[in-house]
């Protein structure tokens, strides 16, 4: 694979994927997903899978061994979604690729991006994944070719709750961005990522209200 995929996701993590042939002659991590809308023709969904109540699923989408989708989920087209890997309630994965052991938890919106191997967004997370004068998305000055593009984030990297990611941001391996925080462009593998916020508390009443 070229450097400026396994820079996101190790070559050991590609090569235990249930669905590796998705990187098969891919150059950029965003090319994945173009190749998913090429390949992801029907559904596959392994036997062992946990598909809770009121999941909806809007194939074609690929679901591997033991993945569990948690209840009112919604899974959208061209979605491939690894081994071992969870979607929580009420989350929507619109157009994903999700390497094995990685996670969306509650109620949070994962479009257009990659997550890799045992990465993980919190609850309530959202990657954005369109610019709001829907012109083509880039990362570092380069065009990745489409007006929808959310995110990727690298092996074991995770993104806390409430946190926003802008389009087209790219996050390596093994990076945490904290709770409630907003993040764009590139950010290095290995690197903790939070705002400084200061907290005021002021007295209160001992007020009942109905």
């Amino acid at each position: 694979m070229e450097p400026y995929i396994t820079y996101y996701f190790a070559m050991e993590s590609v090569g235990a994927f249930e669905f590796a042939e998705l990187f098969d002659g891919c150059a950029r991590p965003w090319e994945v997903l173009l190749r998913a809308k090429a390949i992801v023709t029907s559904d596959r969904i392994a036997a062992s899978a946990r598909i809770h109540p009121s999941v909806e699923l809007k194939g074609p989408v690929w679901i591997g061994e033991n993945a569990e989708i948690g209840h009112g989920a919604l899974i959208r087209p061209y979605s491939v979604i690894g081994a071992n890997c969870s979607v929580g309630h009420g989350s929507e994965v619109k157009h994903c690729v999700m390497l094995n052991g990685s996670k969306v938890a509650s109620l949070a919106f994962a479009g257009d991006s990659l997550l890799g191997r045992s990465a993980r967004l919190g609850s309530g997370a959202i990657t954005a994944n369109r610019k709001f004068n829907q012109t083509n998305v880039t990362c570092r000055g380069e065009d990745l070719h489409s007006d929808y593009f959310g995110l990727v984030l690298g092996d074991c990297s995770r993104l806390g709750a409430n946190c926003v990611t802008q389009p087209g941001t790219h996050i390596g391996a093994y990076s945490w961005v904290f709770p409630l925080t907003d993040v764009r462009g590139f950010i290095p593998s290995r690197k903790r990522v939070f705002r400084e916020r200061s907290l005021t508390m002021q007295d209160n009443d001992a007020v009942e209200l109905t």
